[in-house]
C-alpha cells in the first residue's frame, strides 16, 4: 500500500514534469517562430526599399515618385470629404499645384534636389 502511494506521487511528479518541459519547449519554439517572422518582414522591407531607391534612380524614376505622391496627395484630400459632415479645404484651393509641390519638395531634399516641376 505504502509503495503504491509512492509510485503514485512518483509518476504524478514525473507528469508535472514533463508537462512543465512541454510548455517550456512551446514557448522557446513560439518565441523562435515570432523572431524568425520578425527577421523575414525586415529583409522583405530592406529589399522592397533598395528596389524603390535603384527605381528612383533610374531614368525617369524621379517623375514617377512625383507622380505618386501628388496621386496620394490628391486621393488623401479626397477622402478627408468622406470622413464625416465637416469638409476641410485648403485655403487657397485653386493653387492645388502648390500645395503638390509643397510636398514634392520633401521629396526632392530627400534626394538632393532643389527644383520642383
Amino acid at each position: 500500500r505504502k509503495q503504491e502511494q509512492i509510485n503514485i506521487a512518483s509518476g504524478g511528479r514525473e507528469a508535472s514534469i514533463q508537462k512543465s518541459e512541454g510548455e517550456r519547449q512551446a514557448a522557446i519554439n513560439q518565441a523562435q517562430g515570432q523572431a524568425a517572422a520578425i527577421l523575414a518582414v525586415a529583409e522583405a522591407n530592406s529589399q522592397a526599399i533598395q528596389k524603390i531607391a535603384a527605381a528612383i534612380q533610374s531614368n525617369g524614376g524621379m517623375e514617377a515618385v512625383n507622380l505618386k505622391v501628388a496621386e496620394q496627395y490628391v486621393n488623401a484630400f479626397g477622402n478627408l470629404a468622406k470622413q464625416g459632415t465637416t469638409l476641410i479645404v485648403p485655403g487657397n484651393l485653386a493653387d492645388m499645384s502648390s500645395m503638390i509641390a509643397s510636398a514634392l519638395t520633401i521629396v526632392n531634399k530627400g534626394k538632393g534636389a532643389t527644383d520642383v516641376r
